[in-house]
This record gives structure tokens, sequence and C-alpha cells, in this order.
């Protein structure tokens, strides 16, 4: 007959349970230590894109200039990139389909609208930052025209 066979019998491997304790350790480690700067990144954007934004108004208001003799009135607001206004100094070649393309980019990134100034004809358009009040620094600064390049 055959001769006899040798059983191998072969353990099983796997991980133990201090050998997963010590991988979720260090896991949680490096997500401590990366998480902060990956979270920051969406309000370091956000700021990009109130400055960005800040620049496409301003270049707005120059070419409603440019056709119209003057910028809008404080009173006709940023609205008039957008609208023609009706009220104040009507402008005589408001370009048809306005100056932006749709009434969202009067909005910041943290979904406030954004102030203009005209002055005696020196303008200003200003975000007031994630916390959408006047000041503050870091994430909760203005953006200005005057700070945005």
């Amino acid at each position: 007959m055959s001769p006899t066979k040798t059983i191998r019998r072969t353990r099983a491997r796997g991980f133990t349970l201090i050998e997963i304790l010590v991988v979720l350790v260090i896991l949680g480690i490096l997500v401590g230590l990366l998480a902060p700067r990956v979270m920051d990144r969406p309000d370091q954007a956000r700021v990009v894109a109130a400055k960005n934004n800040v620049n496409v108004v301003i270049n707005a208001l120059k070419m409603y200039r440019l056709d119209n003799g003057g910028y809008p009135t404080s009173e006709q607001g940023l609205t008039a990139l957008v609208r023609r206004p009706e009220t104040g100094d009507v402008p005589r070649n408001w370009k048809s389909g306005g100056y932006l393309d749709n009434a969202a980019q009067l909005k910041d990134p943290w979904n406030n609208d954004y102030l203009y100034e005209n002055v005696g004809g020196s303008i200003q358009v200003i975000s007031l930052g994630a916390d959408g009040q006047p000041g503050g620094e870091g994430y909760n600064a203005d953006v200005s025209s005057e700070n945005a390049q």
C-alpha cells in the first residue's frame, strides 16, 4: 500500500490583536498630524477665490466706466453690473447682457454680498471675510480691491 503520509498542519497566519492596535495607533498619529493641514485648505481656497472675484468685479466696473463715462453710484451698487440701473445716473451705453455673467458673482465665497463704495469716483469692492464682520485677522480679514492683488 502506500507509505505513511505525514500530515502537515499549517497554522493559519493572521494578525494578532497587538499588531492591529499598533497599526491603529500609527494611523491615529498620522491623522492627528495631517488633518489640521488638510482641513485648513478650504479656508485658504476661499480667500484666494475672494481675491480673484474682487479683481473680476473691479474689471467689470472698469468696463462699465468705459461704456458709460463713470462708475455706478453707491446707491446703484454692484447690481448695476448685471441689471441696467433705472435710478440715479441712468447709463446711456449699458452693455446688453451686463458686465458679469450672473448675479452669483456678486456674492463672496462665504455667500455674503460684496460691499461697494463709490466716493467721488474712487471705488472700492470689499469682502468681509469668513466672519462677515469688518476687520478681522486670518480668514476673517477683509479682502478689498486694495489688497486683492
